[in-house]
C-alpha cells in the first residue's frame, strides 16, 4: 500500500508526465537496450523506430500517475499488456531491471525537478504496479502451461501448408512437431512467432491473430507482407514469412494469448468491422459464431483497397451462403476495372457512419473492429456519434496501445 506521501507526491508529477512521458520512455529504452541488448531480443524493433512503443509506455506510465489513488483502474490494461508479456516470454526478472531505468530516465529528462522524494515515491509506485504486473503474468503462465494441449515458453510447430489469399496476404496452416495435442483458443487471440534468421544479431517476435477457429488440428494465421517504404523499413518476420518459408519450415510458436475475443454468451446481433488484414481475428469470430452460435445475427464488414488485395473473400462468401443469419458487406477504396464490371463490392471509397447505418439492421449489440489505426479511429468515431455504448464498442491494435480519439489542435 502506498503511503500518502506518495500517493500526493505522485499526483504531483502527473502534469509533468503528460508533458515529458515519451522523452522520458525514449531516454529509458536507450538505456535499457544499451545496459542489456539482450532484451532487443524480446522487442519489436520497427516499433521502436517509429516510437509506438515509447507513445504506448508513456501512455500507461502516466495512467498509472492518474489513477495512483485506485490502481484497480488500470488492471485491464494491465491483464491486455501482460497477454502480451506472456506471449513474448517476460518474466519477473526483468521487472527490476526496467524499474531501474525507468527512474534513471526520470532523473536524466527532468533533471534537478526529479527530488530524492519525486525518485523514491516513484520506486515505491513502481514496485506495487510491478508486482501487479508479476501476479497476473504468473497466472497466465500457469494457465497456458496446465491447459490441454498447452505449453510452457515456445514450442516448435512446421508449416504444414501455405495458401496465397491476396496480393499481399499468405495463409499458414502450423501443426506441432512433436505431434502433440495443440491449445484451444479464444476466437480473436494470437500467437507469438519466434525467428531466428541467419546472420540477424537477434531474434524477432511478432504476434499474429489466429484467423480459423479453434478445435483444429492446426494453428492458421493469415499474414500481410510488410514491404516497407521510405519511412519504415519492410517487416522482419512477415518478408522471411512470404520469401523464406515452405511446406515443412520450423517455427517457434507461444501458446495462444490475448483479451480482444468475442463474447459468446452475448446473444444480441453482433457486428465485425475490419480492415485490410485487420480481418483475421474477425474470421476467427465469424466462423466460431456460425459453428457454435448459428441463429445469432451477424454483420460482417470488410474494407480493402480492391479485390486484388481482399484476402479470405472466397471464404466468407462460402460462409454468408450457408448461414442465412449472416449478413456480409465489402467496401473497396480503389475499385479495379474487374470488381466494378462483376459488381465485387458494395460500396466505393471508405466505411462511414451514414452507410453503415444503412445496411446494419440492428444496432442493439456489440461492434467489434481491426484494422489500421486510421480505419480504427474512424470506426471509434463513428460508433460514438452513432450513440453505441462504450461497453458494446470493443477493438483491437496491431502492436502497441495507442489513442483511437483525434487529437486536439488550439
Amino acid at each position: 500500500m502506498l503511503s500518502v506521501q506518495s500517493i500526493n507526491i505522485i499526483k504531483s508529477t502527473v502534469p509533468v508526465l503528460e508533458v515529458h512521458g515519451v522523452t522520458i520512455t525514449k531516454r529509458f529504452y536507450e538505456l535499457l537496450f544499451t545496459n542489456h541488448p539482450e532484451l532487443l531480443n524480446l522487442f519489436n524493433h520497427a516499433n521502436q523506430k517509429q516510437g509506438r512503443q515509447q507513445a504506448a509506455l508513456a501512455n500507461t506510465v502516466y495512467a498509472a500517475a492518474l489513477h495512483i489513488e485506485n490502481l484497480s483502474a488500470i488492471i485491464p490494461v494491465v491483464k491486455q499488456i501482460g497477454h502480451k508479456h506472456r506471449s513474448l516470454g517476460v518474466k519477473p526478472e526483468h521487472y527490476p531491471v526496467v524499474g531501474k531505468y525507468l527512474l534513471m530516465a526520470i532523473k536524466d529528462v527532468l533533471g534537478d525537478a526529479a527530488t530524492d522524494d519525486i525518485l523514491n515515491a516513484w520506486a515505491e509506485a513502481y514496485g506495487i504496479i510491478a508486482d501487479a504486473f508479476i501476479s497476473i503474468e504468473n497466472e497466465m503462465y500457469e494457465e497456458a502451461h496446465t491447459a490441454a494441449g498447452g505449453w510452457e515458453g515456445f514450442r516448435s510447430f512446421r508449416v504444414e501448408r501455405m495458401v496465397k489469399e491476396s496480393e499481399v496476404i499468405s495463409s499458414f496452416y502450423l501443426v506441432p512437431e512433436d505431434g502433440g495435442a495443440i491449445a484451444a483458443f479464444k476466437p480473436g487471440q494470437y500467437v507469438s512467432v519466434k525467428i531466428n534468421q541467419e546472420g540477424a544479431e537477434h531474434t524477432q517476435i511478432r504476434q499474429y491473430s489466429l484467423s480459423a477457429s479453434s478445435g483444429k488440428p492446426y494453428y492458421r494465421i493469415s499474414v500481410k507482407r510488410e514491404d516497407g517504404d521510405q519511412d519504415r523499413a519492410a517487416g522482419a518476420v512477415s518478408t522471411y514469412l512470404h520469401q523464406c518459408a515452405a511446406v515443412g519450415t520450423p517455427l517457434l510458436l507461444s501458446a495462444p494469448a490475448g483479451d480482444f475475443t468475442l463474447n459468446l454468451e452475448d446473444e444480441r446481433p453482433v457486428v465485425l468491422l475490419s480492415g485490410g488484414v485487420g480481418l483475421t481475428p474477425m474470421l476467427s469470430m465469424l466462423h466460431t459464431l456460425v459453428e457454435q452460435a448459428p441463429k445469432r445475427p451477424v454483420t460482417f464488414i470488410h474494407a480493402a483497397q480492391n479485390g486484388d488485395f481482399h484476402a479470405l473473400r472466397e471464404e466468407v462468401d462460402a460462409l454468408a451462403s450457408e448461414h442465412p443469419q449472416l449478413a456480409v458487406y465489402y467496401c473497396y477504396n480503389n475499385p479495379t476495372k474487374q470488381d466494378l464490371e462483376q459488381q465485387r463490392f458494395h460500396k466505393t471509397g471508405y466505411v462511414d457512419l451514414p452507410w453503415l447505418q444503412s445496411v446494419i439492421k440492428d444496432a442493439g449489440g456489440p461492434f467489434y473492429f481491426c484494422g489500421p489505426l486510421p480505419f480504427m479511429t474512424a470506426m471509434n468515431r463513428s460508433l460514438k456519434q452513432w450513440g453505441i455504448p462504450e461497453a458494446d464498442i470493443h477493438f483491437e491494435f496491431f502492436g502497441p496501445a495507442a489513442s483511437l480519439e483525434p487529437a486536439v489542435t488550439v
